[in-house]
């Protein structure tokens, strides 16, 4: 479970990121964290990972707050988080089948099982025939399907997912929202942060919306909130 008490978060020297944030996501829940660029989605994700802590309030996922956790142990509570980034992420100077891999690498799985669920996994998004090319050489879009496919390879509890979809076309955007709907019908908690109001829409599905860091809106069945 997700649960969010009066969280705030301010960066240096006075900008104002999140407020009064009260959010409670079940296990096993699909949300979907609407608003404006600038609106705080980004940040909300990054709370979630751990990737920032927020100025005061609680931030509770999977049972742990993560306001006392320390850095070890915020590493091993991301074993159980897959996380697609809004820039990627992708190491670079490793071939896209060891980025897809890479979560299991730091798990201890062998090379051989590394390289064979990679494959599947690209072959779910439509990467099969790259697993052995560099990051560099693949479009925005490939690179971000790479990034899905990474963040599902170990069968996490959560999944975050920051503009998961933003550089895809319509086609490719049904098959990252079927694996994600995949993922949430085995029971993984999903949370994705998007301006894409038509996929919203279309899956109809419990969606907050945010405004200069605040949330305005919390809606069980959104359509037409746009």
């Amino acid at each position: 479970m997700i649960h969010l008490h009066n969280v705030q978060k301010v960066y240096p020297p006075n900008q104002v990121a999140l407020k009064n944030i009260d959010l409670k996501v079940d296990s096993g829940a699909f949300l979907f964290i609407a608003g404006a660029s600038g609106a705080g989605k980004s940040t909300l994700l990054k709370l979630l990972f751990g990737a920032e802590r927020a100025s005061s309030g609680e931030v509770v996922v999977g049972g742990r707050n993560l306001q006392s956790v320390n850095r070890n142990n915020i590493s091993l509570l991301r074993r159980n988080i897959g996380v697609v980034f809004q820039d990627y992420k992708l190491l670079q100077r490793r071939s896209v089948g060891d980025n897809v891999g890479f979560g299991l690498e730091v798990m201890g799985v062998p090379a051989k099982e590394r390289r064979k669920l990679s494959h599947l996994m690209l072959q779910a998004v439509g990467l099969e025939d790259r697993i052995d090319a560099l990051p560099q050489t693949l479009s925005g879009g490939e690179q971000q399907r790479v990034a899905i496919a990474r963040a599902l390879i170990h069968r996490p509890k959560f999944i975050l997912a920051d503009e998961p979809t933003g550089n895809l076309d319509k086609e490719m955007t049904n098959v990252v929202f079927d694996l994600l709907l995949e993922a949430n019908a085995a029971g993984v908690t999903v949370v994705v942060a998007t301006h894409n109001l038509s996929i919203i829409e279309e899956l109809n599905l419990r969606t907050i919306v945010l405004d200069r860091g605040k949330i305005i809106g919390d809606f069980d069945s959104p359509r037409g909130i746009g």
